[in-house]
């Protein structure tokens, strides 16, 4: 056997030594060959394929791929594929809406590619059953499907400013919609730290591990990496006694964004956002990781970059406050709902006859910043009593309605001007995905102790490609000031999708 110094692997036709054996292809293609396309969406359980590469021409996750199995092989990164290969899959991906944050792009356009080689004809079932491989969040796979088959169609024509616009209001932050990032260079902390930073993260015992790179300090760390669950989910919270025309049980779900939460600092400086190009539905304006970036950076007169992995992200993030809730056909009811500030006041925006019970329970922390927490369940409980949807109208002053089946979803919004109907589709497209997983498939595992259990991507049971129904959209047409149109829609498939399904009083009830 060769000296593992004399080991080698091809990057983009560049040839580097192997110093390090024990690092995984994801490791040594961001800490040693500073490639940032492949990215760190779970940290690593081979389980999101936003760390795609190539090997030899064959899509490879690269997190759970030990350096060592390529040596001597060929890698393919984003920054690797040809020039002209590269743009045409960024303008399919933008031309459809089929990137909004652009965190998972990079691995799915590599998996694409991989796919896409030699011009041979694909089957559209084989490229939903690709996605299996991966996890998107935001644009609820149909958008993705719609980029495949856009590829080398594209008309070149993106109108950014409009659309960055219309992704902002709808993520609720800073949001850009280009080329670059289709391509992954959407400015996340993780890419944009200094090469000279110390990297910290959270340890075992609620502090924080430091090390010259990002494999040394989960090493010190000493945390053993956690799994799914055997244990089944149960609803925390009992619901109200007395007669109602709808009940209903939420259970802890997981918000799911894909880039897992982190900041760098300069000593005496400002940290940077976790929310480099989204929002993350609301779950990072709480984050932890700039305050800690800060303190330690001053602490040890280095820049320092703060990074949760995927399992300190569901350990450690705010989750959605669970209810139980029960009301009547003339809009009188309670919810018991997870102590949360402002929680109250969201479902008295919508629900001002309902009474609201706060519940102190073990779990993880609640946030009602997440996407429309309390007022959405307020609004699907009415539904759920009078048995239909309507109209629901958030608190924005946007209003949406969905028609639910097996086969499609059917969406109206109104949200003032669309300013880009293509991002506004895919936004509406994303919130129908979320609504419909959230009701039929998502749940954690929190034991008595209200420590989460289930800590693996695949075990938060968020719907894959190929699972949904299709969605179409209507936009109506509105001339005021645009406003936030995807909350209200997910409220209505929301409901759309339980009413369809029977009323089933706790969630998830099962597709």
């Amino acid at each position: 056997m060769k000296d593992q110094k004399e080991l080698t692997v091809k990057v983009d036709g560049e040839v580097f030594e192997i110093d390090d054996v024990d690092l995984t292809l994801l490791d040594f293609l961001r800490s040693q060959v500073g490639i940032t396309s492949a990215k760190d969406g779970c940290s690593p359980q081979g389980q999101c394929g936003c760390c795609t590469v190539l090997v030899d021409g064959q899509a490879r996750i690269s997190c759970v791929t030990p350096v060592r199995r390529v040596a001597g092989r060929e890698i393919t990164t984003m920054e690797g594929l040809d020039t002209e290969i590269k743009t045409e899959w960024a303008e399919a991906f933008s031309e459809v809406g089929a990137s909004q944050c652009g965190f998972c792009t990079p691995g799915i356009i590599m998996r694409f590619a991989a796919l896409q080689k030699n011009g041979e004809e694909v089957e559209i079932d084989k490229v939903k059953r690709s996605l299996h491989a991966h996890l998107c969040r935001c644009t609820g796979w149909q958008t993705i499907v719609e980029a495949w088959d856009k590829y080398g169609k594209s008309e070149g024509i993106i109108e950014t400013k409009e659309a960055s616009r219309r992704a902002s209001i709808e993520g609720r932050s800073n949001q850009k919609i280009d080329l670059d990032t289709a391509l992954g260079r959407g400015g996340f902390s993780a890419d944009t730290a200094p090469s000279n930073c110390l990297v910290a993260v959270p340890d075992s015992s609620g502090g924080w591990s430091l090390g010259e790179d990002l494999d040394e300090a989960r090493n010190l760390s000493q945390k053993i990496q956690g799994r799914r669950t055997t244990i089944k989910a149960v609803s925390p919270i009992e619901l109200p006694p007395g007669e109602w025309d709808a009940v209903l049980k939420t259970n802890w779900v997981e918000p799911g964004y894909l880039e897992t939460d982190s900041a760098w600092c300069e000593p005496d400086g400002e940290p940077s956002t976790p929310l480099a190009n989204g929002g993350a539905f609301g779950s990072k304006l709480e984050s932890l990781a700039p305050e800690a970036a800060r303190s330690l950076a001053n602490k040890y007169r280095r820049p320092v970059l703060a990074i949760l992995s995927r399992e300190d992200s569901v350990r450690l993030g705010p989750k959605r406050p669970p209810i139980a809730g029960g009301v009547n056909k003339n809009g009188k009811g309670i919810i018991r709902v997870a102590r949360t500030p402002g929680i109250v006041d969201a479902i008295h925006s919508v629900a001002p006859e309902i009474e609201v019970e706060e519940i102190d329970i073990n779990g993880p922390p609640t946030s009602s910043k997440i996407r429309a927490a309390g007022w959405a369940e307020a609004q699907i409980l009415l539904c759920g009593a009078i048995g239909k949807v309507g109209t629901i109208y958030s608190p924005d002053g946007s209003s949406a309605s969905a028609e639910v089946d097996e086969k499609q979803i059917n969406i109206s919004v109104r949200c003032g001007l669309p300013l880009n109907e293509t991002v506004l589709r895919s936004y509406c497209i994303g919130a129908a995905h979320m609504a419909w997983s959230w009701v039929t498939s998502e749940s954690l595992t929190v034991d008595e102790n209200g420590e989460v259990q289930d800590l693996t991507v695949r075990s938060f049971g968020i719907v894959r490609a190929g699972e949904m129904p299709e969605v179409n959209v209507e936009i109506e047409p509105d001339k005021g000031d645009p406003i936030n149109g995807s909350d209200a829609v997910f409220t209505a498939v929301a409901a759309a999708t339980w009413i369809h399904k029977g009323t089933l009083p706790e969630w998830p009830i099962g597709q």
